[in-house]
């Protein structure tokens, strides 16, 4: 039994989730055509109470279209050193939007409207134009944190004030529901787009959706084609999402049980130095300087537990829709007979 803790990205179609997707009516989507298509995008649209959704291959692609879509080459954008756009996106708002980041030095990945307004560049000509602010909740390096809901209302009013767009990126968003407690609608009340993924807590094996109003997601139609992410019959992938809201939001809470378990046995570890707050699906510790993170790893490996280093010290693993309870039990053994020369 192979336990993979690596990312939540590693799960595979269930049984159900296959069947649903094989009988899903197809056609052309490049000519909005695939019935299955249109009606994910309408319901995650009414979910989130925006005007429109668009169907795409990534959660990268989703949110390198919302950059192109609220920017001008030469222009920068307000996020946090730890923003997934900014980290794991290939410098892609760079090539692809020709803008720059304004970092700011947050919390677990969050930061405050005031940090935001401090950011924001003076008006004179030899700076960039700040014309956009991006935030991503759940944290993905900030260990899966959730933001406080009245910071991003405040965070809005700044926005409004000087004529910034705002963007989600909500790769992790159904955890941060449930972990929360809050309504799609909310978010969709705020942002002038949103990026959610469904192939992370969700289970499915592709897809992401953007969401924004009527005028920029007929622009997003042309930049999604710009990027290479039109697809045909992707109705059989859109049948997975429609499974997934069905069948697999309320079970997130399962996941975060399980991590929170986790992160209580790496507490008792006399080789872990910190663990960070957990609040849904992503676990992050610290080892004790004496502690090489490539042989605990490979420590790890050896018992068939499969994690990843995340840079700094730190180590991650993350819970998921195929890590199973007997698989947490088994992981939960494992971790109390560790030991280590120190």
């Amino acid at each position: 039994m192979t336990i993979d803790l690596r990312s939540d990205t590693v799960t595979k179609p269930s049984t159900e989730m296959l069947n649903a997707m094989m009988a899903a009516k197809v056609g052309d989507d490049v000519f909005r055509e695939d019935p299955t298509v249109r009606e994910l995008e309408e319901r995650v649209a009414a979910l989130f109470g925006m005007d429109r959704a668009l169907f795409f291959p990534s959660g990268t692609m989703a949110n390198q279209t919302a950059i192109k879509l609220h920017t001008q080459p030469g222009e920068q954008l307000i996020c946090d050193k730890y923003a997934h756009v900014y980290n794991y996106e290939s410098g892609g708002l760079s090539f692809n939007s020709g803008v720059s980041c304004k970092l700011i030095d947050g919390e677990k990945g969050m930061f405050t409207a005031q940090q935001v307004s401090d950011a924001i560049n003076p008006s004179e000509y030899w700076y960039a134009k700040t014309s956009m602010v991006e935030i991503e909740n759940t944290t993905n390096k900030g260990g899966g944190a959730c933001w406080d809901f009245q910071e991003i209302l405040n965070i809005k009013e700044v926005c409004i004030r000087h004529d910034l767009r705002f963007h989600l990126d909500g790769a992790r968003i159904w955890n941060a529901l449930v972990a929360k407690n809050e309504s799609a609608r909310q978010y969709g009340d705020i942002f002038d787009s949103i990026s959610v993924c469904f192939s992370k807590g969700l289970g499915c094996p592709v897809g992401s959706i953007l969401l924004g109003d009527e005028v920029k997601m007929q622009q997003a139609l042309r930049i999604r084609k710009v990027f290479g992410g039109n697809m045909r019959q992707a109705g059989y992938l859109a049948a997975a999402a429609l499974y997934a809201l069905d069948n697999n939001m309320e079970r997130l809470a399962e996941d975060h049980r399980k991590a929170k378990e986790i992160g209580a046995a790496l507490g008792r570890l006399p080789v872990v130095k910190t663990i960070d707050p957990i609040e849904t699906n992503i676990v992050i510790f610290e080892l004790k300087d004496t502690i090489d993170e490539l042989e605990f790893i490979k420590l790890l490996d050896s018992q068939k537990v499969q994690i990843i280093a995340m840079g700094g010290g730190k180590l991650r693993m993350v819970t998921h829709l195929d890590y199973t309870q007997t698989m947490h039990e088994r992981l939960l053994a494992i971790l109390s007979t560790i030991t280590f020369d120190t």
